[in-house]
């Protein structure tokens, strides 16, 4: 397996409080992997950082073998590499296939007409279907619960056909069930060649789906090592395990 994302030395200061300080991540092509750490420890700066929802002040990032010198989101989008929220963001005036379809890049003279082609709707009705969403495709997104709302923008960043997501904190707020459906869904998903970078909270989520755990504490990576491994280290146990 080789690297799909690399980043090294990535820092982010917010006055004189460092939110990441030297943050080092391998995300290898075909994994899941987990990033954890107690609140605050940097994860989610982590992904705006390497999103590029957020400037670094240092580090670099590389994605798919190539430097990224300034990460700008619509371009990784373009590039492979899509990422979700801790509160998902959808359109809540839009239908959920309209949710979808927007995803797609449309050419710019189709962008009023909110042309879509039939390739685009073909693909968005297929993933409402894996999503189980299909009864809800022309109810407006405003009316899904969280639940929902979380699964559409899954499916919205799959339209891309993605080699890399970024899930921040996918089961967060759902309830057991919708858990087991989200967890079906990246081990499929992975299964067909994504590889995942997932910020979560819950531990037997983390310790049963990863191939390997990345943990941060204030903003410094401490482990990176297979589940049992991450279990058993005493810098985890002390920074994060210790105190769930």
């Amino acid at each position: 397996m080789s690297a799909l994302l690399e980043v090294e030395g990535l820092t982010k200061r917010f006055g004189g409080v460092a939110a990441v300080d030297g943050c080092n991540l391998s995300v290898q092509e075909g994994t899941i992997t987990a990033l954890i750490g107690p609140n605050g420890s940097g994860k989610t700066t982590a992904f705006n950082l390497i999103t590029g929802y957020l400037p670094r002040d240092a580090g670099t990032i590389a994605f798919g073998g190539r430097t990224v010198r300034r990460p700008d989101p619509t371009r990784l989008y373009r590039a492979g590499l899509s990422r979700t929220f801790q509160r998902a963001r959808v359109f809540p005036r839009l239908s959920v296939v309209e949710n979808l379809t927007v995803a797609v890049e449309q050419p710019w003279r189709t962008l009023l007409r909110r042309a879509v082609g039939r390739g685009e709707r073909a693909r968005s009705r297929e993933l409402l279907d894996e999503f189980g969403l299909t009864h809800l495709a022309d109810d407006p997104a405003g009316s899904l619960s969280f639940g929902q709302r979380k699964l559409l923008e899954f499916a919205t960043v799959l339209m891309s056909s993605p080699r890399l997501v970024l899930l921040d904190e996918p089961a967060a707020g759902v309830n057991p069930v919708m858990v087991e459906t989200l967890e079906r869904h990246i081990r499929e998903l992975n299964g067909r060649g994504i590889t995942f970078l997932v910020v979560e909270h819950d531990m037997q989520l983390v310790m049963r789906m990863s191939d390997l755990v990345i943990v941060l504490d204030h903003g410094v990576t401490i482990a990176a090592a297979a589940p049992a491994d991450v279990q058993r280290d005493p810098r985890v146990l002390d920074a994060y395990l210790g105190a769930e």
